[in-house]
């Protein structure tokens, strides 16, 4: 007798990219991620020089597919931390980008090989409807669906690594 054939779920990957956390959160947030992933992980922290007493920390991540709302879900509800989570797209499968502040909560895009946020048909009706003819309106209502609140306040943050030394390999000219 033979076992049955299990399906393994499609092989996903993508970047936690913890923007800003208290020190004292910085444990937890480790724990939540293993949590998610069903094995233990260490970040490797350094300082946010955005914001005095932040860390931040850059992780790279392989799961099954789903493993990218799954890390978000489990970051959820504390209140000083921002992340952005990113899942590669697969076969047969979106990828994805979730964004949170403390601000403005979660927000969440389909994302397309290139990482470029695509945005689906129905909400681009319902972008065009709620603006009627107002081309203000539909400018805002598009900004909203392209996440654009959240970039604007992770920008900052996500230019911390900017700060860090750079080592140029050769000079061109």
């Amino acid at each position: 007798m033979t076992a049955p054939h299990t399906r393994l779920a499609p092989a996903a990957r993508g970047v936690l990219y913890v923007h800003s956390s208290p020190r004292a959160l910085c444990a937890h947030v480790e724990w939540a991620a293993s949590r998610a992933l069903g094995e233990p992980v260490s970040f490797d922290w350094s300082e946010q020089p955005v914001l005095s007493g932040a860390q931040r920390a850059e992780f790279f991540w392989e799961g099954p597919a789903g493993t990218g709302a799954a890390l978000t879900s489990a970051l959820l509800g504390w209140d000083h931390l921002r992340f952005e989570v990113t899942e590669d797209p697969g076969p047969g499968r979106d990828g994805g980008r979730w964004l949170h502040t403390p601000a403005l909560g979660i927000h969440f895009a389909q994302t397309d090989t290139a990482g470029n946020i695509v945005l689906p048909e129905d909400r681009l009706r319902a972008a065009i409807a709620a603006a009627g003819t107002d081309t203000v309106a539909l400018h805002r209502e598009l900004h909203a669906a392209l996440g654009q609140a959240w970039d604007d306040e992770l920008d900052v943050f996500r230019h911390a690594s900017d700060f860090t030394s750079v080592v140029w390999l050769h000079r061109v000219g």
